[in-house]
């Protein structure tokens, strides 16, 4: 038997170059997950990190969830990214298992997919970015370990003006801002806290690289401007960004994805100023778009970014909006280009779902609903595209097609958390677009209910948020008292289920707050 590595040992081993992170598994190669679905596997992962020292690498997903799938369909059959894992402790909890929720509200973690690396003791050292591309994810593993702290100490000493190492610039430059959950910081705080990071890497030590990358975040962060006051200099930062082939592709990510918001936080008024930084924008976005060393829903995700710069000045929710004919070609052959080569099951649920959200953002809806039901039969996931049907019927007023797309994507659901989401999103839309049905609105909730009972983890993480929000939509629907018989048999049904739940962890009283009493009229 081999001696573990030590924790710079495993560094120096992991800083391998990493130009074919993208290259194809062989069969025989496969990370060597374990599965994870209470406190006890929990346990065992990190007595087995103990004694192999090792770190763990914990991935919590979903079947459906279109970018984990991109990581499937990427990252996880990424030689190198599976080579490197033989020297973590690879830890999957996936969102349906029984006791996922429950473990989701011990790591604070929502949003799938996140990506937690932590030490053998159990400290987390950083939550690495799910949406970046494989060569950077494994860099931020890399930064992760030849640092040996967690991204925490670094944030504290950041704040406080101590000098840090390019290499801990770098760990928080490429740290998961978007699934931080206030490990780090309050939402509320993000984009101040970012735009103090970015000043103080750029005197500070850090590489140019990261210095970007930081004010890139901030921006997108900032809400059309309210949190970065934006001068000459960032604007022209981000001007040579974007002008840049090689910093634009560095940056593709957060460019592609956040495209309308960093131009609203630059200019945030229309005019001269803002249509050359547009016009700049998507002569960047048009070469990503191009650029075949990205992944398929990287480039989608450019072809999306083009289409919100041209949406920015237009009602946000616009049904037809007006579009450049060329534009709308270019959307036409992307999705077009997408359909005929996406073949491989992951890459399929991640990019068809993202192309056909594009189609519907250039108002070409015939032609998304078309790629919907096409790709019903090809997606291992049938009812994520048929939430997809449901949205775009209801974007165009067709209430009663949209209905019968939620209800059918609720039934074909699978996983107790996915059912609860699924249903909680039908149960919604019902009571909004059909709020007369009292005897359906009542069957809905009451199924949600009873398998909210037989499902131990409902009251935890995002099932909860399921259930709560049901029950906020039952108490808007009964605003006026008008339904309080239906309320009242569906809380004597709850007090039943809510009996049976554990008192730990808060999850009785959960239960018992998902209906409340109307409110007393003056």
């Amino acid at each position: 038997m081999k001696p573990a590595l030590s924790a710079l040992a495993l560094a120096l081993a992991l800083i391998a170059p990493v130009a074919q992170a993208t290259a194809p598994a062989t069969a025989a190669q496969a990370i060597a997950w374990l599965p994870a679905a209470a406190d006890a596997d929990i346990e065992r992962a990190f007595a087995q990190a103990r004694s192999e020292k090792k770190p763990v690498l914990l991935y919590w997903g979903a079947k459906w969830c279109p970018p984990c799938n991109q990581l499937k369909a990427t990252l996880f059959k990424s030689q190198d990214f599976i080579q490197q894992t033989r020297a973590f402790v690879a830890v999957n909890i996936d969102g349906d298992l029984p006791g996922a929720q429950k473990l989701g509200a011990r790591f604070k973690v929502r949003g799938y997919p996140t990506l937690i690396l932590f030490s053998p003791e159990g400290q987390e050292l950083t939550r690495l970015p799910g949406e970046a591309e494989a060569a950077q994810v494994l860099q931020v593993l890399q930064l992760g370990l030849a640092g040996g702290r967690p991204v925490k100490a670094v944030l504290t000493d950041a704040q406080a003006g101590k000098k840090l190492s390019a290499n801990e610039w770098r760990l928080l430059g490429f740290y998961s801002w978007e699934t931080d959950e206030q490990q780090l910081v309050a939402p509320t705080e993000r984009t101040g806290l970012l735009v103090q990071l970015a000043a103080g890497a750029q005197g500070g030590g850090a590489d140019a690289d990261t210095v970007n990358r930081l004010w890139l975040k901030a921006l997108a962060a900032s809400n059309s401007g309210q949190g970065v006051k934006a001068d000459a200099a960032l604007r022209e930062r981000v001007r040579g960004i974007l002008s840049n082939p090689v910093l634009s592709r560095a940056h593709a990510d957060v460019l592609t994805g956040e495209a309308a918001d960093i131009v609203r936080a630059l200019q945030p008024e229309a005019g001269a100023e803002r249509q050359s930084l547009v016009a700049l924008y998507d002569s960047a976005l048009r070469r990503l778009e191009a650029d075949a060393s990205l992944s398929r829903a990287d480039r989608s995700s450019a072809m999306i970014g083009r289409v919100r710069l041209a949406r920015m000045d237009q009602p946000a929710d616009a049904v037809s909006p007006k579009l450049p004919a060329e534009l709308l070609a270019d959307v036409k052959a992307h999705a077009a280009r997408a359909d005929r080569e996406v073949t491989e099951g992951y890459e399929r649920q991640a990019v068809i779902t993202s192309v056909a959200y594009l189609l519907g953002q250039a108002g070409l809806w015939k032609e998304s609903d078309d790629l919907l039901k096409a790709s019903l039969a090809k997606s291992h996931s049938p009812y994520y595209l048929m939430s997809q049907l449901g949205g775009n019927a209801r974007k165009q007023g067709r209430k009663d097609e949209a209905l019968r797309w939620y209800e059918e994507a609720f039934n074909k659901s699978e996983g107790p958390a996915t059912r609860l989401q699924w249903g909680s999103g039908y149960f919604a839309a019902l009571v909004d677009l059909a709020p007369q049905d009292a005897a359906k609105i009542e069957k809905t909730a009451a199924q949600l209910f009873k398998e909210a009972g037989q499902d131990k983890g409902a009251f935890y993480e995002r099932s909860a948020r399921s259930l709560q929000r049901v029950g906020a939509k039952l108490a808007s629907w009964n605003a006026e008292g008008q339904h309080q018989a239906v309320l009242n048999r569906l809380k004597t049904q709850l007090n039943g289920i809510c009996a049976k739940v554990d008192t730990a962890d808060q999850q009785r009283a959960t239960c018992e707050g998902l209906i409340k009493a109307p409110a007393k009229k003056a």
